[in-house]
């Protein structure tokens, strides 16, 4: 069966995750990059990032937020420097695997890796956040929900946000998605990683599957996904407990075996 998942693909750092278990599980899967990202704000944030001493820790909810840390680490000649030390020994909050495993590469030990979603990652920070009255410093997308900042806001927990990038629908979406359906053919399902992966690539999807995505089971990452998914008019076949590969690949499973075989006629 196919599985194509709106997502970049790990390419030259090793077999990419997803990828891995889908094929271990028998399972054709492709990944197809359907978002651009364009990066903002780097001077400011450079300039936060040289004060750990007037903030408590870094909250991170994507992995580009760690990509706009990680480029404002880059010097003249394009080497890439560390995190002043002082940010190593503070708290680090992040939501799901993909963001922990490139805040570690930065050198960093975070917290939330389990957390599926921001209300979760916000309790988290509640119950851990040091009592020291200095902000917590949160790189983050201009697409950003506000979940997370009304949350510890109400729990009186300061935050320094800065917008450090901006989503917009990859160039090549329409192209790469025809491609793949020629090569391959209509998958049986399809898998949402983000809320701005349903809003920028609906319309081509739409348009491919000659406006009925009704024939093509719908999988999302995690619940605020699923939500923008319900929002767009998308039925949800299933959601991912957790938002790793092992989850996903779990729900998908449970989706195809609760689904009637026909039987004699």
């Amino acid at each position: 069966m196919g599985i194509l998942l709106l997502r970049e693909p790990r390419e030259g750092r090793g077999t990419d995750p997803y990828e891995q278990e889908f094929l271990s599980a028998g399972m054709q899967v492709k990944s197809i990059e359907v978002l651009s990202f364009e990066f903002c704000n780097l001077p400011e944030l450079r300039s936060l990032l040289n004060k750990p001493e007037e903030f408590s820790g870094m909250v991170f909810t994507s992995q580009r937020s760690v990509e706009a840390v990680r480029r404002c680490l880059q010097d003249a000649e394009d080497e890439e420097q560390s995190l002043p030390g002082d940010w190593i020994c503070k708290s680090t909050f992040v939501v799901g695997t993909a963001t922990a495993a490139a805040a570690r590469s930065l050198g960093l030990t975070p917290s939330g890796e389990e957390c599926g979603t921001a209300t979760q990652l916000a309790d988290l920070i509640t119950q851990k956040f040091p009592t020291n009255g200095k902000a917590l410093l949160f790189p983050c997308g201009f697409m950003r929900r506000e979940t997370l900042p009304s949350a510890l806001s109400a729990a009186n927990i300061p935050l320094t946000e800065l917008r450090v990038y901006q989503t917009t629908a990859h160039p090549d979406i329409g192209k790469r998605l025809e491609a793949y359906i020629t090569e391959q053919g209509v998958p049986e399902f399809l898998v949402f990683f983000s809320p701005s992966g349903v809003k920028f690539s609906q319309p081509a999807l739409q348009k491919l599957a000659a406006n009925d995505l009704s024939k093509i089971k719908i999988a999302a990452i995690g619940p605020t996904t699923a939500e923008a998914m319900t929002s767009a008019g998308l039925a949800v076949a299933c959601t991912a407990e957790k938002p790793n590969p092992q989850s996903l690949l779990t729900a998908i499973q449970a989706n195809m075996a609760a689904q009637p075989t026909e039987g004699p006629t």
